[in-house]
């Protein structure tokens, strides 16, 4: 029997390499196809949309927020992997009576680097797991070179539309927006209801993600603060905190060249 603490310094105990995994967060998903766990994979949520290949064949329990309970209990899991952001406490509470739950808590690069860890060692993909993390260091090391040499510019980063939310403080989002280099015009933790501000920010981020913002919404936004530059941001880049940050340094590199 083996003990593994997650980041909500809860203790797991396993007695053996996990063979049967339900994720249930989109970007641990994503993970723990990049580290090699196509066999051991049996439940994802209908979110989690890449890799193409596993949302159209691995059996789907439901949405983050609204898990099939049953389903997941006929998959037999030996191990099942949330996020206290994306899923319910009520029910993770029900799934710990089915399986042990390995849960991450996510605000910063630092913490994304520790979940990648943690379940790679866990699932038995260590070496895997340090490439993988070496990747995202010498992209985070590039970045913030690049980061020194530009000034701090104020961003309003709009994740949803009616009502109008921005990622405030505290969010994985404000993290990466730190990374490159900007400042959060929103002092305000979390998901702040915002539609205007007495003073423009020098961008206003229109991301992909949750709310699907598009060019068509440009125009608004532009009406709304007028001396700001508004951007189409990719979400996943933003908001995505597995292995997707492998590639996250290179799109903001090239954003912020675009902006400049």
């Amino acid at each position: 029997m083996e003990l593994f603490i997650d980041q909500l310094q809860s203790e797991i105990r396993l007695d053996r390499v996990p063979r049967r995994i339900v994720s249930l967060v989109p970007s641990q998903t994503e993970l723990i196809y990049d580290l090699g766990l196509e066999d051991e994979v049996v439940g994802i949520t209908k979110f989690c949309i890449h890799p193409n290949k596993w949302f159209s064949s691995k059996d789907r329990i439901g949405g983050t927020k609204s898990i099939n309970i049953d389903q997941v209990k006929s998959l037999a899991p030996d191990l099942i992997i949330g996020n206290k952001e994306e899923n319910t406490i009520e029910d993770i509470e029900r799934l710990r009576e089915i399986a042990p739950v390995w849960m991450s808590d996510i605000y910063s690069l630092k913490d994304a680097l520790n979940m990648i860890k943690e379940l790679s060692i866990i699932t038995g993909r260590a070496v895997c797991g340090n490439q993988i993390i070496d990747k995202i260091d010498r992209g985070f090391s590039l970045l913030s070179k690049y980061r020194e040499q530009t000034e701090r510019k104020t961003v309003l980063y709009y994740i949803w539309k009616d009502p109008y939310m921005v990622s405030g403080r505290s969010t994985f989002v404000d993290a990466m927006l730190n990374e490159c280099g900007f400042q959060n015009a929103t002092n305000l933790d979390r998901y702040p209801e915002i539609g205007r501000l007495e003073n423009n920010p020098d961008f206003i981020f229109l991301s992909s993600e949750p709310f699907p913002f598009k060019a068509s919404h440009i125009a608004d936004f532009q009406l709304r603060f007028p001396s700001s530059k508004v951007v189409l941001v990719d979400g996943e880049m933003f908001s995505w905190y597995g292995s997707r940050l492998q590639f996250a340094p290179d799109y903001f590199l090239q954003l912020l060249n675009q902006i400049a």
